[in-house]
């Protein structure tokens, strides 16, 4: 278990431990997006992370998908934002901001009528988004021109920036489970012609002008990513996700990232394969793994040298302090999945610590 205690120097960020809070959508904002009070409570309880990958955050107006996630393109923003960093910061610990552009699985009820964007006009389907009427269908999505895509870049390198101004420790982009970057990637949601869909090489392109738009704010070594090759989560699917692994591990290498962020499984089970095994094969940098890890894989797989660190969801919602859990061999407090993403404390800031039990 010592192993997940080990210092972790990723890019230019010096981690403490390898045990990694990962992002996890909670719809704590205000109805402006604005980043609440509450917020900052709950990852200035958690920042005994090794680092804290906050949660998916709008990079531009107009583009949500749960209602009340936190945006990250307005002044009042980046201030809620700033509040957040400085608590974090104050109690030693690190925190980057996941930058995230949610493509179809956004909804006009979310976003004052506007269709929701996407590479290909395919819709999510046999599953309903949560809006203020209550549960409704997916919609089909709005095909991207290629001469909107430098705007969405664009979108992104500002949010970038304001994450740098609201004292953020880095960014994560989101190019994972099924959202903008992630539907352009995979040929199952991306059925385009031209520059943005065909090869891999061309449906890898937006991600890897996002990616180089932040490292350009940030540099390189500040900056991470997240993939979900295999997750079958809104409705995606990839004819080759061993390929699609093989080729971005190598894509990415000389952009200096400093880290990769690789969800090794699919939340359904409908896809399966080993995809860490070629991935650590090729890229040269930092790898973090998440899904379904207890303590005690964790730290056979970063002994082994499959992995660097691990990204723990649920486990760190439900327990402020994991890593002295972990420590401790201690019992963790049960999550209560239908408070996760209502509004206040309850369900979100109300877990005891150990000192509390």
């Amino acid at each position: 278990m010592n192993t997940l205690f080990e210092p972790l120097k990723a890019g230019s960020l010096e981690l403490s431990n390898r045990i990694l809070m990962a992002p996890l959508t909670r719809c704590r904002a205000d109805a402006d997006h604005v980043p609440t009070p509450v917020m900052a409570e709950y990852y200035s309880q958690r920042c005994s992370a090794g680092l804290i990958i906050a949660e998916a955050t709008m990079v531009m107006e107009g583009n949500s998908a749960f209602w009340r996630e936190p945006g990250i393109y307005s002044k009042a923003q980046v201030d809620g934002w700033s509040t957040i960093t400085d608590q974090v910061h104050q109690k030693g610990g690190k925190i980057v901001l996941q930058l995230w552009h949610g493509g179809r699985a956004c909804h006009p009820l979310l976003n004052n009528g506007r269709i929701p964007v996407a590479p290909s006009a395919i819709p999510i389907t046999n599953d309903e988004v949560h809006t203020p009427e209550g549960k409704k269908p997916y919609v089909t999505p709005r095909e991207l021109l290629d001469e909107e895509i430098p705007e969405i870049v664009q979108g992104f390198r500002k949010a970038a920036q304001n994450a740098l101004e609201a004292g953020f420790d880095g960014v994560e982009v989101h190019g994972a489970n099924g959202y903008l970057l992630d539907e352009f990637l995979r040929d199952g949601s991306n059925h385009r012609h031209g520059t943005y869909g065909g090869s891999l090489e061309n449906r890898s392109r937006l991600m890897m002008e996002v990616v180089g738009a932040c490292c350009e704010i940030w540099g390189g070594s500040k900056v991470g990513l997240r993939l979900s090759p295999l997750n079958s989560y809104n409705s995606m699917a990839d004819s080759d996700p061993v390929a699609l692994s093989e080729y971005m591990a190598e894509k990415l290498n000389p952009m200096g990232l400093a880290y990769l962020h690789v969800m090794r499984a699919d939340f359904f089970q409908q896809q399966t394969g080993d995809i860490l095994t070629p991935i650590r094969q090729r890229f040269k940098g930092v790898l973090v793994a998440n899904m379904g890890y207890s303590a005690e894989e964790a730290a056979q797989a970063i002994q082994s040298g499959q992995i660097d660190a691990v990204a723990f969801g649920v486990p760190f919602l439900a327990n402020p302090d994991l890593p002295e859990r972990f420590k401790q061999k201690a019992a963790l407090n049960e999550p209560r999945p239908n408070l996760f993403y209502t509004q206040g404390a309850e369900g979100y800031t109300d877990y005891p610590s150990l000192k509390q039990s």
